[in-house]
């Protein structure tokens, strides 16, 4: 039996998933999560997250009475934990969104990257194996019918000269950072479960994403927080970095569809195909923030603190910093086999997703600003 076939059995065991989401309160996890509960009413939904200063459960409160939801505080490094999950909610699909994220602090301070991001994986992907493949076998059974589905990035690839095409899946990986270096290496164990044991696995590679609930240390939260707040909005080098951006929940759609369609053992981009530099989103948010005081008078009353965006000028807070050490220069998502197998497509561009973007911060004050003052 195909993979293919072999695939469209299990699709056909599981009507019904019970998602095991790690990472679930953190930004894209639990913008999926949000997003899967909406689409399909009838899946259980087991959110497993440490709580640490990027994973905020208040994120969940919008689905937290939802009776399909539960949600465990808790590592992904605790393997028993892990195991007694799968078995106790029979879950059938694992969706690996928890990792440290942060390239500044990952080379600051790499240790963390090392232990959540490849230790944590592998304590994953072992309690899968048990619980799906080896216990089964033990009782005389067929293994259960599961997904492992494991969420990287397009840093692994590393970096692209101004008129490289952008990444395919069959780029080699060249990491640059402990982060892109630990998500590098995460992704080699989960295709090394696939072809040494036969786990169900399937990867996503994504660009960079933005929306609602996103930590204020990434680029485009601190830019619209900073000018709320009147403070400088830190450029590295020259700003002309350059990144593919993607709507936080396009990227949830890509990821459904993988889940849905996806071939087992496969690797699938899920990009924008939306480049721009790093000072053109900066100058960007900086237009729209001004036209946003300029339109709505209550924001004046609302943000007192943000003095330059009220008077139209919220660029002037644009300061350029040192260059942080091995910077990549530019990242670019080929998205076109996720495309023509999936009929992917992301539904906002830009302009439209940044637009929802800097709406949902300034109607939700009180969960970023509760951030900060943690």
């Amino acid at each position: 039996m195909s993979s293919k076939d072999n695939f469209k059995v299990i699709k056909n065991k599981m009507n019904q998933r019970n998602l095991l989401v790690t990472g679930g309160a953190g930004f894209i996890g639990v913008n999926f999560v949000h997003y899967w509960l909406g689409q399909h009413p009838n899946d259980k939904v087991i959110v497993l997250d440490a709580l640490t200063y990027a994973g905020n459960k208040a994120s969940l409160d919008p689905v937290i009475e939802n009776p399909n939801l539960t949600f465990v505080h808790g590592d992904i490094c605790n393997t028993e934990l892990v195991e007694s999950l799968l078995k106790d909610h029979s879950v059938n699909t694992l969706v690996h969104f928890a990792a440290e994220s942060h390239v500044d602090r990952s080379i600051t301070g790499p240790d963390a990257f090392i232990e959540t991001n490849i230790l944590g994986t592998y304590s994953l992907l072992k309690a899968a194996k048990k619980v799906w493949i080896d216990l089964p076998k033990e009782q005389g059974k067929e293994p259960l019918a599961h997904r492992f589905h494991h969420v990287s990035t397009d840093e692994v690839y590393g970096t692209l000269e101004p008129n490289d095409p952008p990444f395919k899946e069959n780029n080699p990986y060249e990491p640059n950072s402990p982060y892109s270096a630990s998500k590098a290496a995460s992704d080699h164990l989960v295709r090394a479960y696939h072809h040494t044991y036969g786990l169900q696995v399937t990867t996503s590679n994504c660009s960079n994403n933005y929306g609602p609930y996103h930590f204020p240390e990434k680029l485009i939260p601190l830019i619209i927080t900073n000018i709320l707040q009147d403070k400088p909005l830190p450029i590295y080098g020259d700003g002309q970095q350059i990144r593919d951006w993607l709507y936080v929940e396009d990227h949830a759609r890509g990821i459904e569809l993988v889940l849905d369609q996806g071939r087992v053992g496969e690797n699938y981009n899920i990009g924008g195909h939306n480049e721009w530099a790093n000072i053109d989103i900066v100058k960007l948010v900086c237009k729209l923030m001004n036209e946003a005081f300029e339109a709505d008078s209550n924001l004046a009353n609302k943000y007192i603190s943000a003095k330059s965006a009220i008077a139209g000028n919220a660029e002037q807070l644009i300061t350029f910093v040192t260059d942080r050490a091995g910077h990549d220069r530019r990242y670019a998502i080929d998205a076109t086999k996720t495309n023509n197998e999936l009929g992917y497509k992301p539904a906002e561009s830009f302009e439209t997703g940044i637009r929802k973007t800097i709406s949902w911060y300034l109607s939700n004050s009180t969960w970023w600003q509760g951030l900060l003052n943690n």
